[in-house]
C-alpha cells in the first residue's frame, strides 16, 4: 500500500512511517540533538519527572505499561548521553552506559527501590525479555531470504564446535602454565563463560562441582558468576570495536567484515543477503507480526514441555526456520512478522538493556572479578580465543570473519539472552539474534555435557 492511501475500515491499514528521522533506531550511534528517547528534551524532562516523583513517593504502579515507560525513559537518557561523545559512541559507549550505569546506580543505592522493583518485575515477571527476544527471532528468521537460511544453517556447526574445542584446550593450557591449573582453568573459567548463560552455566555447574567435591554449591557460585559477568563486559567491548571498525570501512582482508551479512559465497545477491529494512508498515501488519511471534513462542513452550532438553527459545527458532524453509506462511504474513521484529529492534533495545542491567547485573560480582589479575587475564583470553577461533573457522566455511566472530564467538561467551542483546546492540547486528539464540541453547547444552565428563577430575 502506498503512503497516501488511507486504507479501508477507517484507516486501520494506514501506513506507519518513521518519525525519528532517517536513523535506523533510537539506539543507533550518532548525534541526537535535543531529542531524548526520540521526543523533544523539554517533554522528556516532564515525563521523566513524573516517573521519578512517583518512584520516590512509592506510587510507581507495578504494571507492564509502567515498565515500558520507565525503561524507555531510562534507556533513552543513557543512549543520548553516550551519543554526545564522537568516535567512542561508534565503539559501543551508548550500549555500555545502558548496560552498566543502571546496575551501578542500584549498587550505590541511588535508584528508588520502587523503581527497581517495577523494572525487575517487568523484565522477569511480566516477560519483557521473552517479548523482545521472540519478536527479534521471529522477525529475523521470517525476514531472512530462504536460500540464506538453508546455506548458513548447516555451516554454523563448524565454528560452534570448533571454537569450543579451541577455547577449552587453549585456556586449559594457559591456566596450567600460569599455575591456575589445567582442569581448574577449564571448569572455573572456560566452561561457565562458554555455556552461553547462567541457566546452563554457573547455576548447574556449581551444583555439579559441589556434588563432585562434597562442598557447598554457593561456595562455587561466586567464582563462576564473576567469570561470566567479567566475560560479558569484554564481549560488549569487543563488539563495540568491531562496530567501530565497520564504521570506518576497514577491510583487513577479503571476507573480513560483511557489515551485517553472514555469508560470502557466490549466488544471487537477493538470495544470500539480507534485504533492506522497509521504511513503512501498517497497523494491521504489525498486529499480524505480533500474533505470529507469540504463536511461535507458544509452540516452542509446548514442545519443550513434552520434549525436555531444549529451551523453548531453541524450539521457537526451529519452528520459525521450518515455517520459512517449507513456505508455510503467505509472503505478506512473513513480511508482517519481519516488520514487527524491526519495530522492536528499532525502539526497545535501550529499554531492554536498562532492564537487564537492573535485573541481572550485580556490580558486587563485577568488582570482585576485577580484584584478581590472573582471573582477569584468563577471562579475557577465553573471550579472545573464542572470538578469533570462531572467526577463523567461520571464514573457512565462507562466513565473513567479523560476523562469525560475533556469532557464535562472542555470543557464546556472554551471559545468554540478555548478553546477546548487549553484544549484538554494541555490534549493531541485532538481526543475527536467531543465530545467537540457537548458538546459546545448543552450544550451551554441549558445554554442559562436556563439563559433566570433566568434573570427576576436579580434586
Amino acid at each position: 500500500m502506498n503512503e497516501t492511501s488511507p486504507g479501508p475500515a477507517g484507516g486501520i491499514e494506514h501506513p506507519v512511517t518513521r518519525t525519528a528521522g532517517p536513523r535506523p533506531g533510537t539506539h543507533y550511534p550518532g548525534r541526537l540533538g535535543f531529542r531524548i528517547a526520540s521526543v523533544p528534551a523539554p517533554l522528556y524532562l516532564v515525563l521523566a519527572g513524573l516517573v521519578v516523583i512517583a518512584a520516590l513517593t512509592g506510587h510507581l504502579p507495578d504494571t507492564m505499561v509502567v515498565g515500558f515507560a520507565t525503561t524507555i525513559l531510562l534507556g533513552g537518557l543513557f543512549i543520548w548521553l553516550g551519543n554526545l561523545f564522537p568516535v567512542v559512541r561508534d565503539f559501543g559507549l551508548p550500549t555500555i552506559l545502558c548496560t552498566f550505569v543502571p546496575a551501578t546506580l542500584v549498587f550505590l543505592g541511588v535508584m528508588p527501590e520502587n523503581m527497581v522493583t517495577v523494572v525487575k518485575n517487568f523484565v522477569d515477571g511480566h516477560g519483557f525479555l521473552d517479548f523482545f527476544v521472540v519478536g527479534i527471532i521471529a522477525g529475523s528468521i521470517l525476514g531472512m531470504p530462504r536460500a540464506l537460511l538453508l546455506k548458513a544453517g548447516p555451516r554454523f556447526a563448524v565454528p560452534v564446535v570448533g571454537c569450543l574445542i579451541a577455547t577449552f584446550v587453549l585456556v586449559g593450557l594457559l591456566a596450567s602454565v600460569t599455575g591456575f591449573g589445567f582442569i581448574e582453568g577449564i571448569l572455573f573459567i572456560a566452561a561457565p563463560i562458554m555455556a552461553g548463560g547462567l541457566g546452563v552455566g554457573a547455576l548447574p555447574m556449581s551444583k555439579m562441582y559441589a556434588s563432585a567435591t562434597g562442598g557447598d554449591s554457593a561456595a562455587f557460585m561466586g567464582d563462576l558468576m564473576s567469570a561470566v559477568v567479567m566475560a560479558n563486559v569484554v564481549c560488549i567491548l569487543i563488539a563495540g570495536i568491531y562496530n567501530g571498525l565497520g564504521k570506518r570501512k576497514k577491510q583487513l582482508f577479503v571476507g573480513f567484515n560483511g557489515h551485517g551479512q553472514l555469508l560470502r559465497i557466490s549466488g544471487r545477491s537477493d538470495e544470500l543477503t539480507l534485504p533492506p529494512k522497509r521504511d513503512t508498515s501498517s497497523f494491521i501488519a504489525l498486529g499480524k507480526g505480533l500474533l505470529i511471534a507469540g504463536s511461535l513462542f507458544i509452540f516452542g513452550n509446548l514442545v519443550a514441555a513434552f520434549i525436555p532438553g531444549l529451551h523453548p527459545y531453541a524450539w521457537t527458532i526451529l519452528a520459525a526456520a521450518a515455517v520459512k524453509i517449507f513456505k508455510l506462511l503467505p509472503q505478506d504474513v512473513e513480511d508482517s512478522t519481519a516488520d514487527w521484529g524491526d519495530l522492536i529492534g528499532a525502539i526497545l533495545v535501550p529499554a531492554l538493556l536498562v532492564g537487564v542491567s537492573i535485573t541481572y547485573i550485580d556490580m558486587t560480582q563485577v568488582f570482585a572479578a576485577l580484584s584478581n589479575p590472573l582471573f582477569i587475564l584468563l577471562t579475557v583470553c577465553t573471550v579472545v580465543i573464542a572470538t578469533l577461533s570462531s572467526g577463523v573457522l567461520g571464514w573457512l566455511v565462507k562466513f565473513n570473519f567479523v560476523e562469525a566472530s560475533i556469532t557464535p564467538g562472542l555470543v557464546m561467551a556472554d551471559t545468554g539472552g540478555s548478553g546477546d542483546v548487549s553484544v549484538l546492540s554494541a555490534a549493531n547486528r541485532m538481526h543475527l539474534m536467531p543465530f545467537a539464540a540457537l548458538t546459546n541453547r545448543l552450544g550451551g547444552a554441549l558445554v554442559l555435557f562436556v563439563t559433566s565428563l570433566i568434573v570427576p577430575f576436579l580434586v
